[in-house]
């Protein structure tokens, strides 16, 4: 088998998530890159990758810097591609941290359909479904975090992670008032995506374990090593971090070897595809850790995170980030998640649901083709 056809397509999103404060003045709008590799024998792989600040530059490193590596090999040769990729980067390339993992989640798609089996029996599998948690943007108030716990709990879902806006005082505002609004048996997480002082997260995180939170994420950037290591021996709590760093496993390692993270955290978009993502998980398993999975922010990807997690046994939960209509498109379905709070993995070749390709089509800004 060999692959022929590389393709992709810039497709607008006019969602404006954060406002100015959050984005900076330059905008944000949250753009995706769908991608699609054909084999000679027409089996197709898709993936999407994130162009939150510029699909242009995004598609300009898929077709111009990926697609050469790709065109004219077998699909099976993930593992040597995805050196390659690692090599290139390396080499005064230095791929922004999303481009690489569609292309990886595009080839294991590949291979799926090629066996007739869903990607997570492909992959090896555990389980067929996971608890989700609700996982929320940012808000202003007090009261918009107890709302949107209270109705992503009254849809069945027995989890919920916050994220406060800071600073500190006011998310332990937040922390104590959505305990008191969702009671003692459901499940709490908070992820300020902050920049905390080492003081004040310990005052957060032993806040956070007196309302009997689950865990407390990313209070710091994740290069901040030392402060991590100290807050995971200082609290109880475990400390999910990872989420963002370089590196793939070779950079998660460093913070498990410095006992930084009690959790860590991976996806098949920032971690270079199902490939990278198990290699952490795998690596975390090792050492006696859980690997939570990471929203994508795109349900196409998010499903494929699915699959990863019903093929390791150390992710507990399910990322559900909210509201889901701001991250389906391109996806034509929603998220199988029931009334239970439960998501449950496709069970059809491959990735094994469906991209919407006429609004796709219809929204292209750019469309590139490369092939042999």
């Amino acid at each position: 088998m060999k692959i022929m056809k590389f393709e992709s397509w810039v497709v607008k999103r006019d969602e404006q998530f954060f406002d100015q404060s959050r984005t900076g003045n330059s905008q944000m709008p949250w753009d995706i890159v769908v991608i699609k590799i054909t084999t000679d024998t027409g089996t197709e792989g898709v993936g999407t990758a994130l162009a939150a600040r510029s699909g242009t530059i995004t598609e300009a490193y898929l077709q111009e810097t990926i697609a050469p590596v790709v065109l004219g090999r077998d699909p099976y040769e993930r593992e040597v591609i995805w050196h390659e990729l690692w090599n290139l980067d390396r080499h005064l390339t230095f791929f922004p941290i999303y481009v690489c993992g569609p292309v990886d989640v595009s080839l294991w798609d590949i291979a799926a359909k090629e066996a007739n089996l869903p990607l997570y029996k492909y992959m090896g599998a555990y389980r067929n479904q996971l608890p989700v948690y609700a996982s929320g943007l940012f808000h202003s108030g007090v009261d918009d975090y107890v709302k949107e716990a209270l109705h992503y709990k009254s849809l069945g879902i027995q989890a919920y992670k916050a994220h406060p806006p800071g600073p500190y005082r006011l998310d332990m505002q937040i922390h104590e008032a959505l305990r008191a609004a969702v009671g003692d048996k459901f499940v709490l997480m908070s992820d300020p995506v902050a920049e905390y002082s080492l003081d004040e997260a310990i005052k957060v995180g032993r806040h956070l374990e007196k309302l009997q939170f689950l865990w407390f994420e990313e209070p710091f950037r994740d290069f901040e090593l030392y402060k991590y290591e100290e807050l995971c021996r200082t609290l109880d709590i475990p400390i999910a971090a990872t989420e963002t760093t370089r590196g793939c496993h070779w950079g998660v390692a460093q913070a498990i070897h410095q006992k930084a993270a009690d959790i860590v955290r991976a996806d098949v978009s920032w971690k270079n595809g199902i490939t990278g993502t198990l290699k952490i998980a795998h690596l975390a398993e090792a050492f006696g850790l859980r690997c939570e999975i990471h929203t994508t922010t795109m349900n196409y990807m998010d499903i494929v995170n699915l699959h990863v997690s019903c093929a390791i046994r150390n992710c507990e939960y399910f990322e559900y980030f909210v509201p889901e209509h701001n991250f389906q498109f391109p996806m034509i379905e929603q998220l199988p998640i029931d009334e239970f709070g439960m998501i449950t993995v496709p069970e059809q070749p491959g990735i094994g649901v469906e991209l919407d390709w006429e609004r796709i089509k219809e929204q292209c800004t750019s469309y590139q083709i490369k092939s042999l």
